[in-house]
């Protein structure tokens, strides 16, 4: 590959590497960086053939054009600014770092020490600097082919609010074992638009999959060191990605795993079902202020994450996992609202359900159902037909937001959850407190503009015990996660029901899920009592506990 010597100014927009008129323009923001450099690697992402640096900054973003390029172009990021903890800062140029907007991932992470911007075992631990290159097993980016409207999204099917049926499912754990589904289509994309897969959705009557994370993610050290992975996949770190590990086709070539993905949309609209995604802006798999330097840490830690006031080396932990996101900042507003446009317009989706996302609506610190994010999000003329789902909690102050969240948006209700469960099991609920959650929960959702369609109404969910499971268990059995059953909700509510009324329990359970005002959402495998062995959070069981038999 032959290169150019110089790197022109470029655009500083739009953000990642966009190819056109015979090059690519890149564009990256940090706030605090004082240079940041392109790095070329070759057609195996193994060498670096030449580093160039960016313009700019203009207006917070460094920018360039490559002239005689285009796609596939490998490519990584180096930062450079101060290394400096206790003010939040934590540029180490010895790092590559994966464009937070790369449209194609390439590579596969191997966990390495010198992933970590501090060096392991030093006694100034986090303040002091590693200076080793981790570029040999960092994943890199590669640039994508330039972006078209997906043919999804010309025949979505659009259903109207009041019809909608969510069915919240696992695109690996659906299809495993599914009869019917020919072995090399178990557990993809395109198993997930067979017509064996249809004729089971299009019986039930659900209209809309909700679909637990498909995002590019990683397993977390600790599942790796146990030979384990994170089979939810709540870990993203790759927001424009689908995962690879979810294809039919060849998973070492991200264009064409896109390609499936759009495909698997369009088939499903073309049958009249809708498709939402599990999104996770709240946290990354960089983790807390001891985890590895992988992307946003190193473009800008100060900026794209919450940092405490009283002492910014560490990292605000609202999320339970080590970091959270700061949705607050507007170019991460921006980032996150790029990344659901391109899913609804380059991949034709049809909405969100938010983890944790309470964390969206945060300022300085509480929850406005009137924030900056909510407020950009209501004029956006791309998602104003996709549907919001947000699971309206998060562990920061006045965390949990059910019925707080704005007009449009639907809210998990696990008001609902818990009041049915113990009407049916016998648990001390009254006739008037269930009648309530029939009746679409009025305390939480009458006022505003809020309607009885935005209680989202659930029994069960991927999250805790099936509905099979906390009727035939009261006690969680979570040890094959390998933490000594600690992981998982010791107080779900379950009871032990006698085997011979037990199908009844399910039947009234569903019905009164299905019958209640609201929008009902159906856990996957409840319809046929599904069940995980009593585990209560299967998220790194990718193994038949997990998948649905």
């Amino acid at each position: 590959m032959k290169l150019p010597a110089t790197l022109d100014e470029g655009r500083a927009e739009p953000f990642g590497a966009l190819a056109r008129d015979d090059g690519v323009n890149f564009a990256v923001f940090s706030d605090h960086a004082v240079k940041i450099e392109l790095c070329v690697f070759d057609g195996s992402g193994a060498r670096e053939l030449k580093r160039y640096a960016l313009h700019g900054p203009t207006d917070g973003v460094f920018h360039g054009f490559l002239e005689g390029v285009g796609p596939g172009l490998i490519y990584g990021l180096r930062a450079h600014g101060p290394y400096q903890p206790e003010h939040g800062h934590r540029f180490n140029p010895h790092k590559l770092l994966l464009d937070p907007y790369a449209r194609e991932i390439v590579g596969r992470l191997a966990w390495k020490p010198e992933h970590h911007g501090y060096e392991l075992g030093h006694p100034d631990g986090t303040r002091s600097l590693d200076t080793r290159d981790n570029a040999l097993h960092a994943l890199k980016a590669r640039v994508a082919t330039p972006p078209q409207p997906a043919p999804g999204w010309h025949n979505a099917p659009r259903i109207a609010a009041r019809d909608v049926v969510l069915y919240e499912m696992h695109v690996k754990g659906f299809g495993m074992l599914l009869p019917g589904l020919p072995k090399e289509l178990a557990g993809t994309y395109a198993g997930l638009a067979h017509p064996a897969s249809i004729t089971h959705f299009k019986s039930l009557g659900i209209t809309t999959l909700e679909l637990l994370p498909v995002h590019y993610h990683l397993d977390e050290p600790h599942l790796h060191d146990k030979g384990l992975v994170n089979y939810w996949g709540y870990n993203t770190l790759g927001f424009f990605c689908p995962d690879p590990r979810y294809a039919a086709c060849d998973r070492g070539d991200p264009s064409a795993v896109a390609d499936e993905f759009r495909a698997m949309v369009a088939t499903l609209h073309d049958h009249g079902l809708e498709v939402v995604l599990d999104v996770v802006f709240n946290h990354t798999p960089e983790g807390s202020e001891i985890g590895p330097t992988l992307s946003f840490r190193g473009l800008d830690n100060a900026a794209w994450y919450r940092l405490p006031h009283d002492d910014r080396s560490r990292s605000e932990n609202w999320t339970g996992c080590g970091n959270t996101v700061n949705v607050a900042h507007p170019r991460v507003a921006q980032f996150v609202l790029d990344s659901l446009r391109f899913w609804v317009h380059e991949m034709g989706v049809d909405g969100f359900r938010f983890d944790l996302a309470t964390v969206l609506g945060r300022t300085h610190a509480h929850f406005h159902a009137n924030a900056p994010f909510f407020t950009a999000l209501a004029q956006d003329p791309i998602l104003a037909r996709a549907h919001m789902i947000a699971e309206p909690w998060d562990s920061g102050p006045d965390g949990y937001q059910v019925g707080r969240f704005p007009a449009r948006w639907l809210d998990w209700n696990d008001k609902f959850r818990d009041s049915v469960r113990r009407y049916w099991l016998g648990r001390g609920v009254s006739r008037g407190e269930f009648a309530r959650r029939f009746t679409a929960s009025n305390d939480l959702f009458h006022h505003g503009r809020r309607t009885p369609l935005a209680s989202v109404n659930f029994i069960a969910a991927h999250d805790g015990f099936t509905t099979a499971d906390f009727t035939a268990f009261d006690k969680k059995i979570n040890h094959a996660n390998g933490e000594d059953n600690r992981d998982g909700r010791d107080d779900e509510i379950a009871a032990v029901v006698p085997h011979e009324h037990r199908a009844r329990v399910r039947r009234a359970l569903l019905a009164t899920l299905l019958l209640a005002q609201g929008t009902p959402m159906l856990l996957a495998g409840d319809e046929f009592a599904n069940s995980q062995g009593g585990n209560n959070n299967a998220y790194n069981q990718d193994n038949p506990t997990g998948w649905l038999d």
